[in-house]
């Protein structure tokens, strides 16, 4: 099971990058977010709690982070019996713009049972990657 939403920003990476790695911001310019706690740095554990579910908490860990380039998320279950693997990308686009995506795949043995009770995500990818666009471009 994934997600994915992609747009073209008018804005540099640099810029793209300081709005996706500062957590406390988040909330300031991302209406799917409701908080992040914790610092967004490779090898760290923050805590992300999202509109879709504001009840629950989501764990996740920075298991890699290239400036400028590339971040992923994983969180889950112990034993990878169901894992969320989230990873952003910026690319240089033409005219000095950047191509934002970003991508999760839901895996594991439990997936099948955990995905009965989880809502459909793809709107607030969409409205991550919207949101995001807007508030580098505006």
């Amino acid at each position: 099971m994934e997600y994915q939403a992609a747009t073209t920003i008018h804005a540099s990476p640099e810029l793209l990058w300081d709005l996706l790695t500062d957590a406390a911001q988040y909330p300031e310019w991302n209406p799917t977010v409701v908080r992040v706690d914790g610092t967004i740095a490779k090898g760290n554990k923050i805590t992300v709690v999202a509109t879709v579910s504001p009840e629950r908490t989501f764990p996740v860990t920075v298991t890699e982070l290239v400036p400028r380039e590339r971040m992923v998320w994983q969180g889950g279950m112990p034993l990878g019996l169901f894992r969320g693997v989230r990873t952003f990308t910026l690319a240089p686009a033409t005219n000095g713009a950047t191509t934002f995506n970003m991508h999760e795949v839901f895996s594991g043995p439990l997936l099948g049972l955990i995905r009965r009770s989880m809502p459909d995500l793809q709107p607030s990818f969409d409205e991550f990657a919207r949101s995001l666009k807007l508030r580098a471009e505006g």
